[in-house]
């Protein structure tokens, strides 16, 4: 069973009967057990009405929606009751696919479990799928893409980590596919490799001209999208009929060296600048790096944050064992031990990528990009 994405989030549970809170007990403590085994209850939150509540069950508290907004995007929702309670409950919070809460409903008895919101990129059909193998009951899907057994472009995408650059193009591309489409798929970006056996619906092309004699254009790209539109730009012919879909690859790893107590904005805007530079957008960051003396430093804490990259630093023995710098600086090797610090971090965060920027300076900062191999599963 693949929980890994609810390791991060958790489920919160709402049951409103006897029967129903039994089931959320059951549920809560099979889950505990597979999502976080370390974070023991916290894995999973379960609430009743005051007279069910007990066992590791907390009591409902008087204002559900406040209680349901403040993890919303956050946690993972199950609702064990009828699926009007839910929408009533959930309603205030909904926003987009893109951002919303998993939610599933489930009949008090077990038998149905039904992914009621952010089916897809929320994760909830596959969590459907997961707890109803659990409690032994039937998923039941209702969005079209799965009833029909058809290749979903927004679940692909996050399956694989890629950057969706265009909803209204995933909506697109969907309906042609659902009306008998087939949707061509050009890799622009050299480093992803293809794993699996491509879907009957999509047409592995060799060139962006080949890709152009299809309607519905899907392109897993290393650039930023501004970058390849004005590639595409090129070729794709005006008024087109369809549309074309840009997937931005997530496989750089950034190093970043710093004053102390440089300003957040002024980090922000050198590091966003070198990108640009490179034609890289910074959803394609998968990880930030730099050494151990930089592991509070407020501008870097601020900056990974903003924009959810994962942050590793290391130390001055494990820098020092990256031989192979394109610059360095005596004076940075007297403050911190090395004479690089944005390389060297950068190459350690991805030892098997390719260097594709070195040591770049901009004012208080410095930062250096690793592209790493990737490949994408079908």
């Amino acid at each position: 069973m693949n929980s890994n994405s609810l390791k991060k989030t958790g489920v919160v549970i709402l049951s409103f009967t006897c029967t129903g809170t039994e089931l959320n007990r059951q549920l809560c403590e099979k889950l505990r057990k597979i999502i976080q085994p370390d974070a023991g209850a916290d894995a999973c939150i379960g609430y009743a009405p005051e007279k069910y509540a007990g066992e590791g069950i907390l009591p409902l508290p008087a204002d559900k929606a406040a209680l349901i907004g403040s993890r919303w995007g956050q946690s993972a929702y199950v609702f064990i009751g009828a699926a009007g309670i839910a929408v009533r409950y959930i309603a205030p919070s909904v926003k987009d696919k893109y951002t919303d809460s998993p939610v599933l409903v489930i009949d008090e008895k077990g038998q149905y479990v039904i992914p009621l919101l952010s089916g897809h990129m929320g994760g909830a059909a596959a969590l459907a799928d997961e707890v109803a193998d659990m409690i032994g009951a039937v998923p039941v899907h209702t969005t079209a893409t799965d009833v029909q057994g058809k290749f979903a472009v927004d679940v692909f995408a996050k399956k694989n980590g890629l950057v969706i650059t265009d909803r209204e193009a995933v909506k697109k591309i969907s309906a042609g596919l659902l009306n008998g489409e087939k949707a061509a798929l050009y890799i622009e970006d050299s480093s992803v490799s293809i794993m699996g056996t491509l879907p009957e619906e999509i047409v592995l092309c060799e060139s962006l001209e080949e890709a152009e004699q299809y309607s519905y254009r899907i392109m897993i790209a290393g650039g930023s999208e501004r970058y390849v539109q004005s590639r595409h730009s090129e070729v794709q012919e005006p008024e087109r009929e369809g549309c074309t879909l840009v997937l931005l690859s997530r496989n750089i790893t950034a190093g970043i060296g710093c004053r102390k107590g440089i300003e957040e904005a002024a980090l922000e805007k050198g590091f966003l600048e070198i990108l640009a530079a490179n034609g890289l957008d910074i959803r394609q960051v998968k990880s930030i790096a730099s050494i151990d003396l930089k592991k509070n430093e407020q501008a870097l804490l601020y900056l990974c944050e903003k924009y959810r990259i994962p942050f590793e630093t290391y130390t001055v023995e494990e820098l020092s064992n990256v031989l192979d710098v394109t610059a360095s600086s005596e004076f940075v090797k007297k403050v911190t031990g090395v004479d690089n610090v944005c390389e060297r971090a950068a190459r350690l965060s991805c030892s098997a990528g390719n260097l594709i920027q070195g040591k770049c300076v901009r004012e208080g900062m410095t930062a250096a990009l690793v592209k790493c191999p990737s490949e994408i599963t079908f």
